[in-house]
């Protein structure tokens, strides 16, 4: 007899739990993802438990009053075909009801979830290999600190459906552990971004927003010539031939897809300046 699922909201603990779920699932996580995450949404994570012990957990995060996206939907092995990933699954629907909702699935549960009302909007393709990249001498490029935050906050908003400044605050900040961050600025404009971190195998590139390919091409090398040598990720749209191309050139190899798709009304997104996805799981 299946015991009723108990849902509470995570604690840092739990997130952290999270995150290792998360690895053993094959996702890479960031050493310090946890930080940003909660930092997004802190009341949006979510464990359930069976007398006290964790099955299972979500992550239901708003952005600003109308978008929110789910990630972390996972129920531990030990306990999958017993029922307890649809209660947890429903709370966090309930917790972004009437909202547009963004999701990553992998392609095997694309039908699942359009089962449940989300449509696909476009593929993202996983790439990576050894970083054979050699970081520029462009002056052009610096690191992303401090006092650059507020314009890369204002750059960032054509590429997600609502402001995230909470959650960039923290996944730019210089502070973070293993995590850095390049800005590309020409004329006294900033022409795109992107940042690197630590995962638990190698390192990701993410979010890479650039204004041409060119720039995209510079930050790329940029972060990833810090790491030469070691393993690099870069989540690209499929439907950017540039970025494919840029992933192409620094023999950067596909490794597994994933589609994003929404609940409600889809958002107008600059894909055709996204280069790297941010997070799968955050969108």
């Amino acid at each position: 007899m299946t015991q009723r699922l108990a849902i509470r909201r995570m604690k840092p603990a739990d997130l952290e739990r999270a995150l290792d779920w998360a690895a053993d699932e094959g996702w890479n996580p960031g050493v310090d993802d946890g930080t940003p995450f909660l930092a997004s949404d802190p009341e949006g994570f979510f464990v359930g438990e069976c007398e006290g012990e964790p099955v299972s957990c979500i992550s239901a995060v708003r952005y600003g009053e109308g978008y929110g996206f789910i990630g972390f939907y996972i129920c531990h092995p030990d306990w999958r075909g017993k029922g307890y990933g649809k209660p947890i699954w429903d709370h966090a629907m309930a917790y972004l009801e009437g909202r547009t909702i963004g999701l990553d699935a992998v392609l095997a549960q694309e039908a699942t979830y359009r089962s449940s009302g989300f449509e696909s909007d476009y593929h993202t393709i996983r790439h990576g290999g050894l970083s054979m990249a050699e970081q520029p001498s462009d002056p052009r490029v610096s690191m992303l600190g401090q006092g650059i935050l507020p314009t890369v906050l204002a750059y960032d908003r054509p590429f997600v459906p609502a402001v995230r400044d909470a959650f960039l605050a923290s996944w730019c900040s210089p502070m973070a552990k293993g995590r850095r961050g390049c800005v590309f600025v020409e004329g006294g404009e900033l022409r795109g971004y992107g940042v690197i971190r630590q995962c638990r195998e190698g390192f990701k590139i993410g979010p890479l927003f650039a204004d041409t390919p060119e720039v995209a091409d510079t930050l790329f090398r940029a972060l990833a010539g810090q790491v030469r040598g070691q393993m690099v990720w870069l989540d690209v749209p499929e439907c950017n031939a540039a970025a494919m191309a840029l992933a192409e050139t620094y023999e950067l190899s596909p490794e597994f897809e994933t589609a994003r798709m929404y609940h409600g009304e889809k958002p107008v997104l600059d894909l055709a300046r996204t280069y790297g996805i941010t997070t799968l799981e955050l969108g």
